[in-house]
C-alpha cells in the first residue's frame, strides 16, 4: 500500500508538496544545463537537458540494477562495468536521446563521462552515465561537451528538484519521494511515463542517501526493494532498453539500523513506482491489483501483470465501463496458459471491494453495476475531452489524487500475495505515441 493518500487542488499545491520533499541528503549537489541541437537522424530542432548529480567526495558505496532487454543502451553497458569499479563520484544524465544501438554509442557515453570527470577533478570511470529518449539515435556529443561546464557551474546543494525536473521527457510532472531515517534521509527521483514494464528497474530512478550503508548491503537491499516495487508495475507492457535504478550513499551519517534503512528504501521505491504509473503517458486511471492464493509471489505478480496488460480490460477502464467479463477473461487466459492445474472453482474476484465473481459464476446486478461505475469514475485523474486539432492530450500537469481502481483476485490457494500497479489504455496514450517523434 502507498504511504500517502494525497490530493492536490492545482499545480501550485503539488509543486509546493514536491518542494517539501526535495531536501538533498548531505554530501550531494545537483546542477543542470540546457542546449539546442538538431538530431543527425531527423533534422528537427530539439532541446536537451544535462542533469548532473555529484558527490562532495567519491564513495565506494553505490548500487544499480539495469534493464534485461537484449538491446541495452550504451549507458547501461557502461553502467554495468562501473559496478566493478572502486568508487562513484557523479551521475550524468541526458534526455531526448537514449543512445541505444547507435554507432559508437559506448564511446560517446565514455567521452561524456571523461569530460564530466575532468571538470569535477575525478576519473571518468567514477562517473555513471544515463540517457533517455528516442531509441536508435546517436548522442550530440560536441554540444553536450560544450554544455557540461554550465552544468558543473550550476551544482548546488539544498534541493533535488532541478534534477527531478531535468530528467523528464514526456512526464507531465517531476516525481520526488523522501523519508527520514534517524539523522539521515533517503531521497529518490524518477523519470518514466511510457515504455514501462520494468524487468529489473524502471526507466531512470536515482536514490540518494547520506546514511552509511556498505556497498554489499546497499546492493542486496536494492535488489530486494526493486522486486515488489519497480518490477511490479506496467503502463504498456514494453520493457525499455534504458531502465536504470541507481542507489548512492555519501556515507556522511551513521546508519542507526540497517533493517530500518531497508524498510525505508522499500517504501521510497514503492511510492516512486506508483508515481511512475500515475504519471504514465495518457494515464487516466491507475489500476491496483492484489493477487493472493496463487502459490507464490512470482505467480501472483505474473497474474497481476496479465490483468493490467490486458488491452480490452484497459480500454474498458478508460471508458469507466465495468465490463468485468474482460477482467475474468484475462484471469482465465493467464491461468489456462501458465497454471492449468489451478482449481478455478475457488476463484473470487472483487472490484472496488464489490464481489463480482465467486463459485465459478458472476455475481452481478443493476445496483452493483452502478456502484462499479461510480468506483471507476472516482479513480479517474481527469476526463478525456475531444481534441481541438485531432490530438488528445492531458489537460492537467499534476496528480489530482492518489486513488486507484481497486481489484482483488483470490485463487483460494497458498503463497505470498503480490500487488501490481497498471494503467488504462486511452486516446491520450495513442496520441502521445503516434506522434512521439513527429
Amino acid at each position: 500500500m502507498p504511504s500517502t493518500q494525497l490530493t492536490f487542488a492545482d499545480r501550485a499545491a503539488h509543486r509546493a508538496w514536491l518542494a517539501s520533499q526535495s531536501a538533498l541528503p548531505a554530501g550531494f549537489r545537483v546542477g543542470t544545463a540546457k542546449f539546442d541541437f538538431t538530431p543527425a537522424e531527423a533534422p528537427k530542432p530539439a532541446r536537451m537537458t544535462l542533469t548532473l548529480i555529484a558527490l562532495d567526495r567519491p564513495t565506494p558505496d553505490f548500487a544499480a540494477v539495469f534493464t534485461k532487454n537484449a538491446f541495452p543502451g550504451a549507458p547501461v553497458i557502461v553502467g554495468r562495468s562501473r559496478l566493478q569499479g572502486p568508487s562513484l563520484a557523479a551521475i550524468i544524465i541526458n534526455n531526448k536521446i537514449s543512445n541505444v544501438c547507435a554507432p559508437g554509442g559506448v564511446e560517446a557515453s565514455e567521452r561524456v563521462c571523461a569530460e564530466t570527470g575532468r571538470l569535477l577533478g575525478v576519473p571518468g570511470a567514477d562517473v555513471l552515465p544515463s540517457s533517455t529518449g528516442v531509441i536508435g539515435w546517436g548522442l550530440p556529443v560536441a554540444p553536450m561537451l560544450a554544455s557540461l561546464p554550465a552544468a558543473v557551474a550550476a551544482l548546488a546543494g539544498g534541493s533535488i528538484m532541478p534534477a527531478a525536473e531535468g530528467i523528464v521527457t514526456t512526464d507531465l510532472y517531476p516525481k520526488v519521494r523522501r523519508v527520514q531515517v534517524g539523522a539521515g534521509s533517503i531521497v529518490g527521483i524518477a523519470k518514466g511515463a511510457g515504455m514501462i514494464e520494468p524487468n529489473m528497474a524502471t526507466m531512470l530512478v536515482y536514490l540518494l542517501t547520506d546514511l552509511a550503508v556498505p556497498r554489499g548491503e546497499l546492493r542486496r537491499m536494492l535488489l530486494s526493494a526493486v522486486k515488489p516495487s519497480f518490477n511490479a508495475i506496467s503502463v504498456d507492457s514494453d520493457t525499455s532498453t534504458s531502465d536504470t535504478v541507481a542507489l548512492v550513499s555519501s556515507s556522511r551519517v551513521p546508519c542507526p539500523d540497517p533493517a530500518l534503512f531497508g524498510k525505508a528504501l522499500l517504501g521510497v521505491c514503492r511510492d516512486l513506482a506508483e508515481d511512475v504509473v500515475r504519471n504514465g503517458e495518457g494515464v487516466r486511471h491507475v489500476i491496483r491489483v492484489v493477487v493472493s492464493g496463487a502459490g507464490d509471489f512470482a505467480s501472483a505478480r505474473a497474474l497481476g501483470k496479465a490483468i493490467v496488460n490486458a488491452p480490452l480490460f484497459k480500454c474498458a477502464v478508460a471508458g469507466n465501463d465495468p465490463n468485468v467479463g474482460r477482467l475474468v477473461q484475462a484471469i482465465g487466459k493467464h491461468v489456462g496458459a501458465h497454471a492449468a492445474g489451478t482449481d478455478v472453482s475457488r476463484l473470487r474476484v472483487a472490484m472496488g471491494c464489490i464481489e463480482i465473481f465467486s463459485g465459478g459464476a458472476f455475481r452481478l446486478d443493476p445496483a452493483k453495476e452502478a456502484a462499479l461505475v461510480a468506483h471507476l469514475r472516482s479513480a479517474e485523474l481527469y476526463a478525456s475531452a475531444p481534441p481541438k486539432e485531432g490530438v488528445f492530450s492531458a489537460p492537467v500537469d499534476f496528480p489530482a489524487h492518489e486513488r486507484c481502481v481497486e481489484i482483488e483476485v483470490d485463487l483460494g490457494g497458498k503463497g505470498a500475495p503480490a500487488t501490481v500497479f497498471g494503467a488504462d489504455l486511452t486516446h491520450e496514450y495513442v496520441s502521445e505515441n503516434a506522434d512521439y517523434r513527429s
